[in-house]
C-alpha cells in the first residue's frame, strides 16, 4: 500500500493546481461568475434560447457556459452576462498577509564630488 500525502489546500483551487497568481485569481473569478450564471439559468425556468437572448448571447454560447467551458469566456463577457441577468457583480480587493510587496530599488546617483561630475560630464 502506498503512503498518501495530504496537503491542506488554499482558498483558490487553481493556485493549488499550479497556475500562477494572476491566472489563478482570474480563473477563480471567472468560475465563480459562471457558477452564478448556471444557477440563475436553472432557477429561471427559461429555455436556453430565451435565456441566451436575455443574456445577450447566442444559444450555442449559453450552452458552452452551461458545459463549463471556462477557457472561452473572459471575465468581461461573464460580468456582462451576469449584469444582463439582473445580478449585481462586485469585486473585493484586499492585501494578502503572506505576500511581500516588492519595491523598486532606489536609482543610483553619481557622487556629488568633482570626480563624479567629471565622470558624468
Amino acid at each position: 500500500m502506498t503512503d498518501l500525502k495530504i496537503s491542506k489546500g488554499s482558498a483558490n483551487v487553481f493556485a493549488d493546481l499550479g497556475f500562477g497568481p494572476q491566472e489563478s485569481q482570474n480563473l477563480l473569478l471567472r468560475s465563480q461568475t459562471m457558477v452564478a450564471l448556471v444557477q440563475w439559468f436553472h432557477a429561471s425556468g427559461l429555455t436556453q434560447a430565451v435565456a441566451a437572448k436575455t443574456l445577450g448571447v447566442t444559444q450555442p454560447r449559453l450552452n458552452q457556459l452551461l458545459k463549463g467551458k471556462i477557457e472561452i469566456f473572459s471575465l468581461d463577457a461573464l460580468v456582462n452576462m451576469a449584469t444582463s441577468a439582473g445580478m449585481r457583480v462586485g469585486l473585493s480587493i484586499r492585501p494578502q498577509t503572506s505576500v511581500k510587496v516588492r519595491t523598486a530599488a532606489p536609482a543610483k546617483r553619481a557622487p556629488n564630488t568633482k570626480q563624479g561630475l567629471r565622470a558624468a560630464g
